[in-house]
């Protein structure tokens, strides 16, 4: 494994596994002697967690205007009220 002119290494997929460390994850890296550790970072205060961050990138993506009892109506199977079932 070699650092790319970048300054980037490919985090093995078993180490990733066994931190934790998702895509976007955040990481820290602490000198250690001659060494260096990477941990996942600590969560600073108000930072989303990773549902929230899922949620602020879809948030005002939807293209269609539907009522909640339409959007129940829909995954329940049914006929959206005040639609015509096909």
């Amino acid at each position: 494994m070699q650092v790319t002119s970048k300054g980037q290494v490919t985090i093995p997929q078993e180490i990733r596994n066994r931190l934790g460390l998702l895509p976007h994850t955040k990481v820290a890296f602490e000198l250690a002697g001659d060494h260096a550790r990477i941990r996942k970072a600590a969560r600073e205060a108000g930072e989303s967690a990773r549902g929230g961050l899922a949620l602020q990138a879809l948030r005002g993506t939807a293209d269609v205007r539907m009522s909640t009892d339409e959007i129940m109506a829909l995954t329940r199977g049914e006929a959206r009220p005040g639609k015509r079932p096909r």
